[in-house]
């Protein structure tokens, strides 16, 4: 009979190589820990210095409350913080605590730390050289701290040799870097990055900025003018959640999910529950391949969160995950529509033919949001029902451009957000003039957006009266696992006209659904749902939102198909009637799909493309 091999202890020296492991991959990661360290401590100012994108050498200095040698020594040792003043890990409030992370990297690099506290006379040095104290004396430095990290896995060739090129681990310090910026305005960062001799600042910010302009300076400076400002409250479980941050409008979008910033407690992470819950909020506003810009903060009371799930604190785990999915859906969502019916784009002058003796310099003036200070008081008037396509025969004698006399407008009523319907072009775009300046809309896409609102307004007006019977019910086979989550979230669903019932086993049967999907597939949209309740939870209030959302997607394309479509003629009455409705209606700048409806040239602009200006 085979032995099997006696237990023993692994040394020391092992196990901290083990421990890099999960907390050191790279050396972006090594950075994290020194950087949450020092804002732990207090900072007001953080300089990030790297050689090689931090491969040959990577430096963070401080000007926080520094270490004693006492507790320079101490903070070398395993499982030693001085963050956690009690056993009470679920209160944690720090960025870093589980006292890993320092002999972690000492043990697969040269680590040498200064520091010195306030009121010291001198600092002090300790270098550890891949787990060796190689030097532990005094040191001259200003109040604060410096760690430098050199020659990481110089003396581990099996995890060197995975590292990537230098301009790849810069780029992934820069993240760290901006990510950790983002949630701390309060703080200044810097982060320098040399190689073969040379040096540039790759960022810089300056102590106390706005939350807006801090997130605007590291994403992109013109998020600040296409985008919304976020700041809600709502009672959770434990206490008061909030939710705070800049949300990207539809038009300002990206082609991938890079440029969205997610922070929970002044921690940057990357949930699957919290990127789920910004692509639902984004779910009729943008197209699938296209992904939102924002920066989103979350604050709810720590034992309502669990940071201490990933050795790199990157993932957390909610008590209430549906509470908080549908706090930032409904939060985003509402954000997005209140009072915001901006484009955010304006004209491309790429595409504008200039005919003019010299070049004209001046760039042309920000596009702004007109619809401040309105009455939103939606109207009665909508526009026509669709009338009957002209004859065929005579479509090669109607002009692409073409405009009717409007009857005489009073004073009063000329000067409207959108302005006076001239004309049409190309019967797809509509021109009006405003008081300053002239507008193209797009009709096709802005009754797109105008019939879903409505849409989507019966439906929450009706609630369940919207449910429409099956005159025989459907029975949909499926997996046991997923009949039990749809069983259990059958009240939820039930509020939003989905009637479903267990019938035996494998198989559910559905009585009625909404009127405004009775002509969807059952079992794909069971399925579907089976599948969102799987990944967000058994709740029903969840369900209710994943079938929230789900309807949302084919309100969608019914407005697609029930809406003025390009190549329509339209009379002046019309087009005014569009305009009016499109400034009374939520989110009417953008389509479902993420594009704009309207952009806007001032008279400054035109002047300038004939060189009056």
């Amino acid at each position: 009979m085979r032995r099997m091999p006696q237990i023993r202890r692994l040394p020391n020296e092992l196990v901290n190589r083990i421990a890099a492991g999960e907390v050191v991959e790279r050396p972006a990661a090594a950075l994290k820990e020194l950087v949450e360290n020092a804002i732990d401590a207090g900072a007001k100012r953080i300089g990030v210095a790297l050689v090689d994108g931090g491969l040959t050498r990577l430096e963070v200095t401080d000007d926080g409350c520094g270490m004693a040698p006492e507790e320079m020594e101490l903070a070398l040792e395993r499982h030693a913080t001085s963050k956690l003043p009690d056993e009470a890990i679920e209160m944690v409030t720090t960025l870093g605590f589980r006292g890993e992370a320092l002999p972690s990297i000492a043990s697969v690099a040269r680590l040498t730390i200064e520091s010195r506290q306030q009121g010291s006379q001198e600092g002090w040095r300790r270098v550890v050289d891949h787990g060796e104290v190689v030097e532990n004396s005094p040191a001259a430095l200003p109040v604060g701290t410096r760690v430098r990290v050199e020659q990481i896995f110089a003396k581990v060739p099996a995890r060197r040799k995975f590292l990537r090129t230098p301009r790849s681990e810069y780029i992934a310090s820069l993240d760290i870097v901006r990510r950790l910026a983002m949630a701390r305005p309060d703080i200044a960062f810097t982060l320098e990055n040399g190689a073969q001799g040379k040096s540039r600042t790759a960022l810089s910010t300056q102590v106390d900025e706005g939350l807006g302009t801090r997130v605007s300076q590291i994403v992109a400076r013109e998020l600040k003018d296409n985008a919304v400002e976020i700041a809600l409250e709502r009672e959770g479980p434990g206490g008061v959640m909030r939710l705070t941050g800049l949300a990207g409008l539809p038009t300002y979008n990206r082609g991938v999910a890079d440029h969205q910033y997610l922070f929970v407690n002044g921690r940057p992470v990357k949930d699957k529950l919290l990127t789920g819950a910004v692509r639902g909020a984004y779910s009729d506003m943008l197209a699938r391949d296209r992904h939102a810009v924002l920066a989103l903060f979350l604050d709810l009371p720590p034992e309502d969160v669990d940071v201490n799930v990933h050795p790199a604190k990157t993932e957390v785990r909610f008590r209430d995950a549906s509470g908080v999915r549908g706090f930032i859906v409904s939060g985003l969502r509402q954000a997005l529509a209140t009072g915001d019916r901006r484009a955010a784009q304006g004209p491309d002058r790429g595409a504008m033919e200039r005919w003019q003796a010299e070049p004209v310099r001046e760039e042309p003036a920000a596009l702004r949001s007109i619809f401040d200070g309105r009455d939103w008081t939606a109207p009665s008037q909508r526009v026509s029902e669709p009338r009957p396509e002209w004859n065929p025969q005579n479509e090669s004698a109607l002009p692409q451009g073409r405009a009717e006399e409007a009857a005489p407008i009073a004073e009063e009523t000329a000067d409207f957000p959108l302005g006076i319907a001239r004309g049409q072009v190309a019967n797809t775009y509509i021109v009006a003039e405003s008081r300053d300046g002239l507008i193209l809309v797009d009709q096709h896409a802005a009754h797109e957006r105008l019939v879903f609102e409505r849409l989507k307004r019966a439906g929450a007006d009706e609630g369940t009266k919207r449910s429409q019977a099956l005159l025989v019910p459907d029975v949909v086979e499926m997996d046991e696992a997923d009949c039990d989550r749809l069983e259990d979230a059958a009240e939820g669903l039930a509020r939003f006209g989905l009637a479903v019932e267990r019938f035996g086993p494998g198989a559910m049967l559905v009585r009625a659904v909404p009127s405004a999907i009775a002509k969807a597939d059952t079992g794909k949209l069971l399925r579907d749902l089976a599948d969102d309740i799987a990944k967000h939870g058994k709740h029903e209030d969840s369900g209710s939102l994943l079938l929230a959302e789900r309807l949302e997607y084919v309100l969608a394309t019914m407005a697609c198909h029930g809406s003025v479509r390009a190549g329509r003629v339209l009379r002046v009455d019309e087009m005014n009637a569009l305009l009016r409705e499109m400034e009374a209606t939520p989110r009417s700048g953008q389509c479902n799909h993420g594009r704009p409806t309207w952009v806007k040239l001032s008279m400054e602009d035109v002047e300038k493309l004939f060189g009056r200006h």
